[in-house]
């Protein structure tokens, strides 16, 4: 008897092979597939005799010794960083890393998960991007192993591996406010990422317990897609109005780096004028006349924990973890003293 498969369902139907790979993977609703087409194709599949060989089957019954990673944009220093940890980690244990970018699009993110699934991985480790939260749900219906790591939807009971992010910008702001800064700026990105928001949340609350009257405008958020530009209009006010911040406190690198741009830019001197901080590290500060100020991630042990997180998954022991990791302030020259 001959095999039947994705296309053989798709002819009977009358639909393209990648609505019918939709259906069966349990994306019918995210792939916006009306209930009347999706019932025909799993009355198809039944009808035609089909047996899955992918999907959630097959990552609960064989082992391909990979495991998938998605990551949010291959140029970060982050990205770069957890890869390398995670593709050691799992070299130890004989399996292959199959990676991609989502460049901080849903879209190619659930693209990304897809292919990934169809490739018949044995988990997923997931630097999720902005709004896919059902792409989430669909992989714990499909009880398909996977861990998020860096981020995590507070509404969504996973396993996920993070840092204290809180923390960590409480310590940096408490630390400018020790070398004497009074007026610290805060620069984000306008976002609805939880991790980013515990860092505004973390810099207020130094503010407030080093009884600092936070400011509106001292927290300055920054559209991605137009970052030069508003980071320029931002530190103009930042530095020129009646009373000018002494310290800039990036949450990002590449915030940082953009601020370090225009700063450099305009000839302000760093710490001289505006003492400088960075929430995360870049090889770029390296091209900076005075070492940058920032907070480190221990990203190897991040990896291995995502990795060791996943194993157990794969190996069908239902464990519920979240992980949180403290960062570390790695002094440079850039903050005044």
């Amino acid at each position: 008897m001959k095999k039947v498969g994705l296309k053989e369902i798709a002819e009977y139907v009358g639909v393209s092979i990648a609505l019918v790979s939709y259906v069966l993977n349990g994306q019918a609703e995210i792939k916006q597939v009306s209930k009347v087409t999706a019932d025909q194709i799993k009355k198809a599949a039944k009808q035609l005799n089909y047996r899955p060989n992918q999907i959630a089957k097959s990552l609960k019954m064989l082992k391909t010794h990979t495991i998938g990673l998605v990551v949010a944009d291959i140029n970060y220093r982050f990205s770069t960083g957890i890869t390398r940890a995670i593709e050691a980690e799992a070299k130890n244990a004989n399996y292959t890393v199959l990676f991609g970018s989502s460049n901080e699009n849903e879209e190619t993110f659930a693209e990304l998960v897809n292919v990934l699934i169809n490739r018949q991985v044995d988990g997923l480790i997931l630097v999720p991007a902005e709004n896919t939260q059902e792409q989430i749900k669909m992989l714990q219906k499909a009880e398909i192993p996977f861990v998020l790591i860096d981020r995590n939807f507070p509404e969504i009971k996973t396993n996920h591996i993070t840092l204290d992010n809180r923390k960590a910008a409480y310590d940096a702001t408490i630390h400018l406010v020790k070398q004497g800064h009074k007026r610290i700026a805060f620069f984000n990105y306008k976002t609805t990422f939880n991790h980013l928001h515990d860092r505004n949340r973390g810099y207020q609350d130094a503010l407030k317990d080093s009884n600092i009257v936070f400011k509106p405008h001292w927290l300055k958020e920054i559209n991605s897609v137009n970052r030069q530009a508003e980071m320029q209009q931002s530190l103009n006010n930042m530095l020129n109005g009646d009373e000018p911040c002494d310290a800039a406190f990036f949450a990002t690198d590449t915030l940082a780096i953009s601020g370090l741009k225009y700063l450099n830019k305009q000839k302000i001197q760093v710490p001289q004028q505006v003492s400088v901080l960075s929430f995360d590290e870049s090889e770029a500060f390296e091209l900076f006349y005075s070492p940058v100020t920032h907070l480190r991630q221990p990203l190897q042990k991040m990896g291995q924990a995502a990795v060791s997180t996943l194993f157990e998954l794969i190996n069908h022991n239902k464990i519920n973890k979240q992980i949180s990791f403290q960062s570390d302030l790695v002094i440079g020259q850039s903050c005044r003293e």
